[in-house]
């Protein structure tokens, strides 16, 4: 019932009173949502802001929520350079605010906030622009052109390129047997930067670009594991730490005879916006990994629903990246909990299953950041141990 919206420092904040008016026990979602000027750059009608899940209200019962995200969210990338280019700016305009349970049921509410002048929020490079996007569609329905030039070598190494048949073949055994090697002056274990004598930095900037391409080069599947592994440098006193898939629960092949729990899909666990939930899925299936000697858990993977036959969808949160960042982000949080790395997957625009390995996704920076990039940057900066 009713709400309350305002700025709180850098955050535009909104409080409401949730009632269960019903004759049953239930959760409700609420959802707060904003419109940005149209200006320059053109803006979707309504964006998603934040979100927050009552607790389980009996009849009659109700919870006070507070609904809260930064100003800066609501920038938008300039591409083109419109107002400023390859930043994220606040475009000068009202910006205002809606409430309710999604985005067809809100009630729009009294405050606005307003910017009296374009504000640049973050200043960028411009680093994925597309090379053959000649126009993209406006919001009303016209089309602007983009410039287009020569594509970059997508394909480039500065090592001894692999061949086919290497990158089709199950990956070789690398240093099983430990070579000479003095510590001290001439090295350093990665145990040493456990005990915390040298820094991370320090120890990869020992390593030749050979065996930092080594690290994440693949090794052998050993026990349950079933994609490999990573690391395996005895000469640094790096193990080799298994991996193995997800990510609805830690799946192993059916020939092992080991049992994990199936846990509900990406999609459903976004239906439920609760991040609590997410939480608690990735914490009890990193148990079942780290019981079975897994080092690192393909998961959660968070691409966002950009093709309705994409064989991949149901692995995937939501269409919109930030339902799906702060769902990724609590479920990261739940495995690292349980001292197992969480690898979010798959970067980026994974939007088909056949023949994946050569897919050309083509859209423009502004969409790549704005949307398919940006639950990767929710989970990482807000679950990053």
């Amino acid at each position: 019932s009713g709400g309350v919206c305002c700025q709180s420092g850098d955050d535009i904040a909104a409080v409401v009173k949730v009632t269960n008016t019903g004759t049953v026990s239930g959760r409700e979602v609420v959802q707060l949502y904003y419109s940005a000027p149209q200006g320059l750059l053109g803006k979707p009608a309504r964006e998603l802001a934040a979100y927050k899940k009552t607790k389980l209200l009996a009849p009659g019962e109700s919870e006070m929520l507070v609904l809260c995200f930064p100003v800066n969210q609501m920038a938008s990338f300039d591409d083109l350079g419109k107002v400023c280019k390859s930043a994220y700016v606040l475009e000068q305009g009202n910006y205002r605010f809606y409430l309710g349970t999604s985005v067809r049921d809100t009630e729009e509410m009294d405050f606005v906030y307003e910017v009296a002048e374009n504000r640049v929020t973050e200043q960028l490079g411009s680093w994925c622009r597309p090379f053959k996007l000649a126009k993209r569609m406006l919001s009303d329905g016209s089309f602007e052109p983009l410039p287009v030039s020569q594509a970059n070598d997508f394909n480039y190494t500065a090592l001894t390129p692999m061949t086919m048949e290497q990158l089709e073949s199950l990956p070789p055994v690398r240093g099983q047997e430990a070579r000479p090697f003095k510590w001290g002056k001439a090295g350093h274990p990665l145990s040493e930067v456990a005990d915390g004598m040298v820094t991370l930095d320090d120890f990869m900037a020992q390593l030749s670009d050979e065996d930092l391409a080594w690290l994440m080069g693949g090794q052998p599947n050993t026990g349950v594991a079933n994609t490999w592994g990573a690391g395996n440098q005895p000469r640094y006193g790096v193990p080799n730490i298994m991996t193995a898939d997800g990510p609805a629960g830690l799946r192993v092949n059916e020939e092992t005879g080991v049992c994990t729990t199936a846990f509900p899909c990406a999609t459903l666990l976004a239906c439920s916006w609760d991040p609590e939930v997410a939480r608690r899925v990735g914490e009890a299936g990193a148990l079942e990994v780290k019981e079975n000697n897994i080092g690192i858990w393909l998961t959660p993977a968070v691409c966002i629903h950009r093709n309705p036959i994409c064989g991949r969808n149901f692995e995937y949160f939501s269409e919109d990246p930030l339902l799906t960042g702060k769902q990724a982000a609590a479920m990261v949080r739940g495995i690292q909990s349980q001292n197992v790395s969480a690898c979010v997957k798959h970067f980026c625009c994974n939007n088909k299953e056949t023949n994946r390995k050569n897919s050309d996704s083509i859209l423009s920076e502004r969409a790549l950041r704005e949307i398919y990039l940006k639950g990767f940057g929710i989970c990482v900066k807000e679950a990053l141990c």
